[in-house]
């Protein structure tokens, strides 16, 4: 069975390709484009907008490739606090290197990174060491005199003209980076201001794909921005400079409502004018123009939102978190009006988890734990863990076992693999814990596929469950998510450890 779309991908890269060259054509000089968001596995916006290509915006500048030219930022503080992007679980600097290879397999010329808010930190100095021996031209700048309020200084030599200019020959040039936060703004404002300083008339724009502007203001869609910023309070506002010059509604965020006066003025200071009236304006997302069934968007937004809230839920207990963050991620639950159990898989999680204390009832058994996944069907299929395997490993198991009609009964996993890996864990390797995890689980039925047929046809099936969603009663061991992610499958989890059957 296939899942509902209500998004148009084709019709959102001719929109949003034939936009971006209205905006070009429209430009005296160079177009500098700040990408916000994920350019590349743009997992979010393919979850709360069903049908997204993860990868629409470099399919977009695939389109442009002719005219383009790239520049990676990453700020230098993410590279020393080695910064995990979550949706991968790779640090920036590792990302970086994949965006660059990625960017090459579509064609298109990327070899220009930027260290930004640089001041010789140990492990800068050696990613800038890494991309260079790779043929990576790489700059460094610094943080910006005078940011952000005196104007006099930040555009002047002294400020934005203190740090180098990236040669750069293409009519646009995207600006990217791996996460928010990575100095793509300024590095667009830093080049400005060189080409100025030689008579050129260089433009800005930015691409990002979320909140939708077209969009009502609480729409999910939008409120899962909201959500899947938490952790820096983006809140989703109506865009009053737009309102004001144009009479009409327009949603943006709250940073770039804020930033505008400031940008503004920048921007009349480099360029001697700023043609646009609001920070919408600014934007060349055309995104809202793809949807094509509100009430699928709808649904997946709002599953998104408790997912974000389950993981805001799960960080906090960790200590990744704040308390001002946890209580925002509980507010955005609220003024989305859902709560936890609209998720399909909440419930069954929780009630296979109470069936399973049951049946242990009285037996020291050690934790015990349990899960859900709904199939691409729509059916739900939960597990528990046991000596022998974790509950995500049962999960998965049980899973392909549903989608291809065998029996509950049926073992997937020949016995010899399940004891050469417990004789690994146990006896080589000393570990306390021997049940195998969902990663363990992967390697063991690919092996197992080739003493039976039946787990050789459930490895092929295995890419049936991306973009399912699984619920955890307790937060997963990174065996589970590593397995999970390779998976595609959206994971949520209540925020506890496993608990002890004695205890229950």
């Amino acid at each position: 069975m296939m899942r509902e779309i209500g998004f148009d991908s084709r019709k959102y890269i001719e929109e949003q390709t034939k936009y971006i060259l209205e905006r070009v054509h429209s430009s005296s000089g160079r177009l500098y484009i700040e990408c916000g968001g994920k350019l590349l596995h743009d997992k979010h916006a393919s979850r709360v907008l069903p049908g997204f290509d993860e990868n629409n915006k470099m399919k977009v500048f695939q389109a442009l490739k002719e005219h383009l030219d790239v520049i990676i930022c990453i700020y230098a503080g993410d590279i020393e606090q080695r910064k995990i992007r979550g949706d991968f679980g790779i640090s920036y600097d590792d990302d970086v290197l994949k965006m660059i290879n990625e960017f090459q397999q579509y064609g298109i010329k990327c070899d220009k990174v930027v260290i930004t808010r640089f001041a010789d930190q140990v492990t800068a100095v050696q990613f800038k060491r890494k991309l260079e021996q790779r043929g990576i031209k790489v700059y460094t700048h610094t943080a910006t005199p005078g940011y952000p309020t005196d104007i006099d200084v930040i555009v002047s030599d002294d400020g934005y003209g203190k740090n180098p200019y990236i040669e750069v020959d293409a009519p646009v040039v995207i600006v990217t980076a791996p996460g928010p936060g990575s100095g793509k703004l300024a590095t667009c404002l830093n080049q400005m201001y060189h080409e100025a300083k030689k008579g050129e008339k260089p433009s800005y724009s930015k691409l990002e794909t979320f909140p939708i502007w077209n969009l009502p203001l609480n729409h999910p869609v939008n409120i899962a921005y909201e959500a899947a910023t938490v952790d820096i309070g983006d809140v989703n506002m109506i865009d009053y400079f737009h309102h004001d010059a144009y009479g009409t509604i327009a949603v943006n965020y709250s940073r770039d409502l804020e930033a505008y006066p400031l940008l503004k003025r920048i921007l009349e200071r480099i360029t001697g004018e700023c043609v646009y009236k609001s920070p919408t304006d600014m934007g060349v997302n055309r995104c809202g123009f793809g949807i094509f069934n509100d009430d699928v968007c709808r649904k997946a937004a709002n599953n998104e939102i408790i997912r974000r809230v389950f993981n805001t839920k799960c960080d906090y207990l960790r200590g990744i978190c704040s308390k001002e963050v946890y209580q925002r991620a509980i507010a955005i639950l609220d003024k989305a009006g859902l709560k936890e159990e609209y998720l399909p898989t909440v419930l069954p999680a929780r009630k296979a988890l109470e069936e399973a204390i049951q049946r242990k009832k009285g037996k020291d058994d050690g934790t015990v734990c349990a899960a859900a996944i709904e199939l691409d069907d729509g059916r739900i299929v939960t597990s528990h863990n046991s000596n022998l395997m974790h509950a995500g490993a049962a999960l998965i198991l049980n899973a392909l076992k549903a989608m291809l009609g065998y029996e509950k009964d049926l073992d997937l996993i020949h016995k010899d693999v399940i004891e050469r890996i417990t004789y690994l864990k146990r006896d080589i390797l000393s570990g306390k814990g021997v049940s195998i995890n969902v990663d363990e689980i992967l390697v063991a039925l690919s092996i197992s596929g080739t003493y039976q047929v039946e787990a050789a046809e459930a490895t092929k099936a295995l890419s049936r469950l991306r973009g399912c969603d699984a619920h955890f009663t307790h937060i997963p061991s990174a065996g589970d998510m590593d397995g999970m992610r390779k998976l595609g499958i959206n994971v949520t989890s209540e925020p506890a450890y496993p608990a002890r059957n004695a205890i229950r």
